[in-house]
């Protein structure tokens, strides 16, 4: 079996559905992004927040895991891409043909750095 080019066009042959825009980069923006549009991500969210930041006297942390969240909601608010891209994770991990299960991981990472991309209000 030979790799076959895995591409999203964000038709998953069901009824669309509107894809909320991406809030201001601030971490309260998201945190309510979050909270209305992709309820399942909050208790990771708030978990993760009160363990990197908490009341941390040093922000260091902030920009990662800000790109860590922002992108984590760019995928979860659009759920066909979330099905789509769990799929490619569950073939990659099931694939037995190396080369296959590479290009099905490039695809996957290929989504994640565009998600990570998107800006405000798209």
């Amino acid at each position: 079996m030979t790799a076959q080019p895995v591409h999203f066009d964000g038709s998953g042959g069901e009824e669309p559905r509107s894809v909320p825009p991406m809030p201001e980069r601030t971490p309260q923006a998201l945190r309510l992004a979050i909270q209305e549009h992709a309820p399942h991500l909050l208790p990771d969210f708030e978990s993760h927040w009160r363990r990197a930041i908490g009341d941390a006297f040093n922000l260091t942390p902030v920009p990662a895991f800000m790109r860590l969240w922002w992108t984590q909601y760019a995928i979860a608010r659009n759920p066909a891409l979330e099905a789509h891209m769990n799929d490619l994770q569950a073939r990659a991990t099931k694939c037995d043909d190396p080369q296959e299960s590479a290009g099905l991981l490039a695809e996957y990472s290929r989504l994640r750095r565009a998600a990570a991309e998107v800006e405000p209000g798209e």
